[in-house]
Protein backbone atom coordinates (compact mmCIF):
# COMPACT_ATOMS: atom_id res chain seq x y z
CA UNK A 1 0.00 0.00 0.00
CA UNK A 2 0.89 3.75 -0.36
CA UNK A 3 0.26 6.12 1.63
CA UNK A 4 1.20 9.78 2.66
CA UNK A 5 2.76 9.81 5.97
CA UNK A 6 3.37 12.01 9.03
CA UNK A 7 7.09 10.51 10.34
CA UNK A 8 7.29 13.90 12.40
CA UNK A 9 5.50 16.53 14.00
CA UNK A 10 5.29 19.49 11.19
CA UNK A 11 3.06 21.16 8.40
CA UNK A 12 2.30 19.93 5.18
CA UNK A 13 5.69 20.00 3.93
CA UNK A 14 6.72 17.13 6.03
CA UNK A 15 4.45 14.17 4.91
CA UNK A 16 6.43 11.12 3.18
CA UNK A 17 4.81 8.84 0.39
CA UNK A 18 5.69 6.27 1.69
CA UNK A 19 5.28 2.57 0.19
CA UNK A 20 4.91 -0.54 2.65
CA UNK A 21 2.92 -4.14 3.74
CA UNK A 22 -1.11 -3.71 2.93
CA UNK A 23 -2.34 -4.43 6.29
CA UNK A 24 -4.29 -7.17 7.02
CA UNK A 25 -8.10 -7.31 9.19
CA UNK A 26 -8.59 -7.93 12.42
CA UNK A 27 -11.26 -9.57 14.17
CA UNK A 28 -14.02 -7.50 13.41
CA UNK A 29 -12.63 -5.63 11.06
CA UNK A 30 -12.18 -5.22 7.03
CA UNK A 31 -9.45 -3.50 4.68
CA UNK A 32 -11.02 -0.82 2.21
CA UNK A 33 -9.62 0.02 -0.88
CA UNK A 34 -9.39 3.65 -0.22
CA UNK A 35 -10.92 5.45 -3.73
CA UNK A 36 -11.22 8.96 -2.07
CA UNK A 37 -10.26 10.48 1.47
CA UNK A 38 -12.06 13.82 2.22
CA UNK A 39 -9.58 16.83 3.52
CA UNK A 40 -10.56 18.62 6.50
CA UNK A 41 -9.57 21.15 8.96
CA UNK A 42 -8.44 18.32 11.98
CA UNK A 43 -5.55 16.95 9.08
CA UNK A 44 -3.71 20.14 9.11
CA UNK A 45 -3.85 19.68 13.20
CA UNK A 46 -3.44 16.06 13.87
CA UNK A 47 0.03 15.99 11.61
CA UNK A 48 1.72 19.09 13.98
CA UNK A 49 0.51 17.13 17.43
CA UNK A 50 -2.41 19.92 17.60
CA UNK A 51 -5.18 17.68 17.35
CA UNK A 52 -7.47 15.96 20.46
CA UNK A 53 -6.41 12.78 18.99
CA UNK A 54 -2.39 12.26 18.67
CA UNK A 55 -1.89 8.79 17.09
CA UNK A 56 1.71 7.14 17.41
CA UNK A 57 4.05 7.66 14.56
CA UNK A 58 4.50 7.04 11.36
CA UNK A 59 0.52 7.57 10.46
CA UNK A 60 -1.17 9.31 7.76
CA UNK A 61 -3.92 11.91 8.42
CA UNK A 62 -6.98 11.41 7.10
CA UNK A 63 -10.24 11.12 8.86
CA UNK A 64 -12.92 9.89 6.28
CA UNK A 65 -12.52 8.18 3.01
CA UNK A 66 -14.83 5.87 0.44
CA UNK A 67 -13.90 2.73 -1.29
CA UNK A 68 -14.60 -0.81 -1.45
CA UNK A 69 -14.22 -3.70 1.03
CA UNK A 70 -11.30 -5.78 0.29
CA UNK A 71 -10.63 -8.34 2.97
CA UNK A 72 -13.09 -9.54 6.04
CA UNK A 73 -11.35 -10.07 9.31
CA UNK A 74 -12.93 -13.26 11.63
CA UNK A 75 -16.38 -12.80 12.45
CA UNK A 76 -17.39 -9.99 9.96
CA UNK A 77 -20.46 -11.50 8.58
CA UNK A 78 -22.76 -8.00 7.81
CA UNK A 79 -20.86 -6.77 4.55
CA UNK A 80 -19.07 -8.69 1.82
CA UNK A 81 -15.77 -8.16 -0.14
CA UNK A 82 -16.75 -5.54 -3.27
CA UNK A 83 -19.38 -3.34 -0.99
CA UNK A 84 -19.37 0.47 -1.40
CA UNK A 85 -19.10 2.14 2.18
CA UNK A 86 -17.65 5.17 3.93
CA UNK A 87 -15.95 5.34 7.06
CA UNK A 88 -14.93 7.63 9.70
CA UNK A 89 -11.10 5.90 10.92
CA UNK A 90 -10.35 9.43 12.19
CA UNK A 91 -6.78 9.04 10.60
CA UNK A 92 -4.85 7.07 8.11
CA UNK A 93 -6.93 7.82 5.26
CA UNK A 94 -4.60 9.24 3.12
CA UNK A 95 -3.90 5.97 1.67
CA UNK A 96 -4.55 3.05 -0.63
CA UNK A 97 -5.67 0.92 2.19
CA UNK A 98 -7.75 1.43 5.48
CA UNK A 99 -7.75 -0.72 8.22
CA UNK A 100 -11.75 -0.48 9.51
CA UNK A 101 -13.62 -2.15 11.80
CA UNK A 102 -17.03 -3.58 11.08
CA UNK A 103 -19.18 -0.97 13.34
CA UNK A 104 -17.95 1.72 11.24
CA UNK A 105 -18.60 0.95 7.55
CA UNK A 106 -21.63 2.98 6.28
CA UNK A 107 -23.12 1.82 2.74
CA UNK A 108 -23.25 4.59 0.03
CA UNK A 109 -25.46 4.31 -2.67
CA UNK A 110 -24.69 2.66 -5.87
CA UNK A 111 -25.14 5.80 -7.73
CA UNK A 112 -23.28 8.12 -5.38
CA UNK A 113 -19.55 8.44 -6.53
CA UNK A 114 -16.73 7.91 -4.47
CA UNK A 115 -15.46 11.70 -4.19
CA UNK A 116 -18.71 12.63 -2.77
CA UNK A 117 -19.10 9.75 -0.46
CA UNK A 118 -15.76 10.51 1.16
CA UNK A 119 -16.68 13.99 1.47
CA UNK A 120 -20.32 13.43 3.33
CA UNK A 121 -20.24 12.29 6.35
CA UNK A 122 -18.05 14.62 8.65
CA UNK A 123 -19.66 17.79 7.10
CA UNK A 124 -22.97 17.02 7.02
CA UNK A 125 -23.22 14.87 9.92
CA UNK A 126 -21.47 17.21 12.13
CA UNK A 127 -24.29 20.13 10.82
CA UNK A 128 -27.19 18.45 10.67
CA UNK A 129 -26.70 17.54 14.47
CA UNK A 130 -25.89 21.04 15.30
CA UNK A 131 -29.01 21.97 13.99
CA UNK A 132 -31.25 19.51 14.46
CA UNK A 133 -30.18 18.31 18.17
CA UNK A 134 -27.82 20.38 19.37
CA UNK A 135 -29.76 23.89 17.73
CA UNK A 136 -33.43 22.60 17.67
CA UNK A 137 -33.40 24.92 14.34
CA UNK A 138 -37.27 25.79 13.48
CA UNK A 139 -38.98 26.51 10.30
CA UNK A 140 -38.94 30.23 9.88
CA UNK A 141 -36.24 31.18 12.15
CA UNK A 142 -32.82 33.36 11.13
CA UNK A 143 -29.61 31.34 11.14
CA UNK A 144 -26.18 32.90 10.99
CA UNK A 145 -23.06 30.85 10.01
CA UNK A 146 -19.50 32.06 10.10
CA UNK A 147 -16.88 30.34 8.05
CA UNK A 148 -20.19 29.62 5.51
CA UNK A 149 -18.07 28.77 2.50
CA UNK A 150 -15.85 26.32 4.39
CA UNK A 151 -16.82 22.64 4.39
CA UNK A 152 -19.37 22.23 7.51
CA UNK A 153 -20.17 25.56 6.49
CA UNK A 154 -21.66 25.16 2.98
CA UNK A 155 -22.89 21.91 4.30
CA UNK A 156 -24.88 24.40 7.35
CA UNK A 157 -26.22 26.76 4.81
CA UNK A 158 -27.54 23.65 2.46
CA UNK A 159 -29.28 21.97 5.20
CA UNK A 160 -30.55 25.15 7.15
CA UNK A 161 -32.60 26.44 3.63
CA UNK A 162 -34.07 22.24 3.95
CA UNK A 163 -34.77 22.82 7.29
CA UNK A 164 -37.24 26.38 6.33
CA UNK A 165 -34.50 28.80 8.20
CA UNK A 166 -33.36 31.95 6.79
CA UNK A 167 -29.91 31.90 6.45
CA UNK A 168 -27.58 34.79 7.07
CA UNK A 169 -23.47 33.33 5.39
CA UNK A 170 -20.87 35.19 7.18
CA UNK A 171 -17.49 35.03 4.98
CA UNK A 172 -14.26 36.90 4.03
CA UNK A 173 -14.47 37.72 0.58
CA UNK A 174 -16.88 38.30 -2.47
CA UNK A 175 -16.01 34.73 -4.04
CA UNK A 176 -17.01 32.84 -0.97
CA UNK A 177 -20.07 35.29 -0.51
CA UNK A 178 -21.10 34.34 -4.34
CA UNK A 179 -20.09 30.77 -3.30
CA UNK A 180 -22.96 30.99 -0.77
CA UNK A 181 -25.38 32.60 -2.20
CA UNK A 182 -25.38 30.30 -5.25
CA UNK A 183 -25.99 27.81 -2.32
CA UNK A 184 -28.81 29.37 -1.43
CA UNK A 185 -28.13 31.61 1.49
CA UNK A 186 -30.77 34.35 1.62
CA UNK A 187 -28.31 37.26 2.62
CA UNK A 188 -24.06 37.13 2.83
CA UNK A 189 -22.21 39.54 5.16
CA UNK A 190 -18.25 39.50 4.67
CA UNK A 191 -16.20 39.93 7.79
CA UNK A 192 -12.49 41.14 8.09
CA UNK A 193 -9.75 38.99 8.29
CA UNK A 194 -8.47 40.81 11.44
CA UNK A 195 -11.53 41.74 14.00
CA UNK A 196 -10.04 44.28 16.34
CA UNK A 197 -12.69 46.13 18.76
CA UNK A 198 -13.98 48.11 16.18
CA UNK A 199 -14.38 45.90 13.83
CA UNK A 200 -16.30 43.31 15.84
CA UNK A 201 -18.98 46.48 16.83
CA UNK A 202 -18.94 46.51 13.10
CA UNK A 203 -19.19 43.19 12.27
CA UNK A 204 -22.21 42.50 15.27
CA UNK A 205 -24.15 45.54 13.78
CA UNK A 206 -24.15 44.51 10.50
CA UNK A 207 -25.24 41.24 11.40
CA UNK A 208 -28.22 42.90 13.49
CA UNK A 209 -29.26 45.31 10.50
CA UNK A 210 -29.81 41.73 8.58
CA UNK A 211 -31.38 39.69 11.14
CA UNK A 212 -33.68 42.65 11.93
CA UNK A 213 -35.85 43.29 15.13
CA UNK A 214 -35.63 39.82 16.75
CA UNK A 215 -32.09 39.06 15.90
CA UNK A 216 -30.24 36.07 15.15
CA UNK A 217 -32.13 32.55 16.53
CA UNK A 218 -29.01 30.50 15.95
CA UNK A 219 -25.15 30.85 15.03
CA UNK A 220 -23.22 27.96 13.95
CA UNK A 221 -19.99 29.34 14.71
CA UNK A 222 -16.71 27.50 12.71
CA UNK A 223 -14.80 30.20 12.98
CA UNK A 224 -14.08 31.11 16.98
CA UNK A 225 -11.62 34.02 17.67
CA UNK A 226 -12.36 37.45 18.01
CA UNK A 227 -15.41 36.44 15.36
CA UNK A 228 -17.61 34.64 18.28
CA UNK A 229 -18.47 38.05 20.20
CA UNK A 230 -20.01 40.31 17.66
CA UNK A 231 -22.34 36.88 16.88
CA UNK A 232 -23.13 36.41 20.38
CA UNK A 233 -24.23 39.88 20.31
CA UNK A 234 -26.72 39.53 17.51
CA UNK A 235 -28.73 36.74 18.78
CA UNK A 236 -32.33 37.39 19.87
CA UNK A 237 -33.87 35.97 23.24
CA UNK A 238 -33.27 32.64 23.65
CA UNK A 239 -31.20 32.48 21.12
CA UNK A 240 -28.36 29.55 20.65
CA UNK A 241 -24.75 29.81 19.99
CA UNK A 242 -23.14 26.62 18.53
CA UNK A 243 -19.71 26.19 19.11
CA UNK A 244 -18.27 24.26 15.85
CA UNK A 245 -14.58 24.86 15.76
CA UNK A 246 -11.33 27.36 16.39
CA UNK A 247 -9.58 28.13 13.42
CA UNK A 248 -9.46 31.77 13.89
CA UNK A 249 -8.56 30.81 18.19
CA UNK A 250 -10.71 29.60 21.20
CA UNK A 251 -12.76 32.68 21.90
CA UNK A 252 -13.31 34.23 24.98
CA UNK A 253 -17.11 35.44 25.80
CA UNK A 254 -18.91 37.98 28.15
CA UNK A 255 -20.96 35.68 29.69
CA UNK A 256 -22.61 38.51 31.03
CA UNK A 257 -24.13 38.37 27.41
CA UNK A 258 -25.66 34.91 28.02
CA UNK A 259 -27.82 36.17 30.87
CA UNK A 260 -28.60 39.42 29.20
CA UNK A 261 -30.34 37.40 26.17
CA UNK A 262 -31.00 34.30 27.76
CA UNK A 263 -29.49 32.40 25.39
CA UNK A 264 -27.74 29.40 25.29
CA UNK A 265 -23.88 28.54 24.44
CA UNK A 266 -23.94 25.08 23.20
CA UNK A 267 -20.85 23.18 22.15
CA UNK A 268 -21.13 20.63 18.95
CA UNK A 269 -19.23 17.43 19.29
CA UNK A 270 -20.14 15.19 16.91
CA UNK A 271 -17.89 12.42 16.78
CA UNK A 272 -18.62 12.08 21.00
CA UNK A 273 -22.17 12.06 19.84
CA UNK A 274 -22.02 9.12 17.36
CA UNK A 275 -20.53 7.07 20.08
CA UNK A 276 -22.63 8.19 22.97
CA UNK A 277 -26.24 7.87 20.78
CA UNK A 278 -25.69 5.64 17.80
CA UNK A 279 -29.36 4.54 17.35
CA UNK A 280 -29.72 8.50 16.76
CA UNK A 281 -26.77 8.78 14.94
CA UNK A 282 -28.31 6.28 12.86
CA UNK A 283 -31.27 7.70 12.21
CA UNK A 284 -29.38 11.06 11.57
CA UNK A 285 -27.41 8.99 8.53
CA UNK A 286 -31.21 8.05 7.21
CA UNK A 287 -32.14 11.23 6.78
CA UNK A 288 -28.80 12.40 5.26
CA UNK A 289 -28.96 9.92 3.02
CA UNK A 290 -32.80 10.25 1.84
CA UNK A 291 -31.86 14.23 1.74
CA UNK A 292 -28.85 13.73 -0.94
CA UNK A 293 -31.13 11.45 -3.03
CA UNK A 294 -34.15 14.19 -3.05
CA UNK A 295 -30.89 16.55 -4.38
CA UNK A 296 -31.24 18.71 -1.51
CA UNK A 297 -27.90 18.15 -0.27
CA UNK A 298 -24.91 17.85 -2.36
CA UNK A 299 -21.02 17.68 -1.12
CA UNK A 300 -19.33 20.65 -2.50
CA UNK A 301 -16.12 19.71 -4.20
CA UNK A 302 -13.78 22.55 -5.08
CA UNK A 303 -10.54 21.06 -5.42
CA UNK A 304 -9.52 17.06 -6.13
CA UNK A 305 -5.95 15.81 -5.73
CA UNK A 306 -4.02 12.97 -6.22
CA UNK A 307 -2.76 10.74 -3.24
CA UNK A 308 0.50 12.14 -3.34
CA UNK A 309 -0.27 15.75 -3.21
CA UNK A 310 -1.92 15.37 -0.16
CA UNK A 311 0.43 18.45 0.96
CA UNK A 312 -0.82 20.94 -1.51
CA UNK A 313 -4.33 20.55 -0.30
CA UNK A 314 -3.91 20.90 3.31
CA UNK A 315 -2.34 24.34 2.53
CA UNK A 316 -5.65 24.86 1.01
CA UNK A 317 -7.10 24.72 4.24
CA UNK A 318 -4.62 26.27 5.91
CA UNK A 319 -4.79 29.30 3.91
CA UNK A 320 -8.77 29.71 3.74
CA UNK A 321 -8.63 29.21 0.36
CA UNK A 322 -11.50 26.68 0.16
CA UNK A 323 -14.68 26.81 -1.29
CA UNK A 324 -16.61 23.18 0.39
CA UNK A 325 -14.33 19.87 0.11
CA UNK A 326 -11.80 18.87 -0.89
CA UNK A 327 -10.91 15.84 -2.00
CA UNK A 328 -8.24 13.30 -2.77
CA UNK A 329 -8.29 10.70 -5.33
CA UNK A 330 -6.50 7.66 -4.62
CA UNK A 331 -6.00 5.63 -7.71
Amino acid sequence: MRAMMSKEAGGPETLELTETETPKPGKGEVVIRVRAAGVNFPDTLIIKDLYQIKPQRPFAPGGEISGEIESLGEGVDTVSVGDRVLAVPGYNGFSTHVVAHKSTLVPIPDDMPFDQAACFILTYGTSHYALKQRANLKEGETLLILGAAGGVGAAAIELGKAMGARVIAAVSSEEKAAFCKELGADETLIYPREMDRDAQKEFSGAIKELAGPKGVQVVYDAVGGNYAEPAVRSLGWEGRFLVVGFPAGIPKLPLNLTLLKNCQVVGVFWGAFTQMEPDVHQANLKELFGMWSKGQIKPQISASFPLEQAADALRLLENRKVLGKVVLNVD
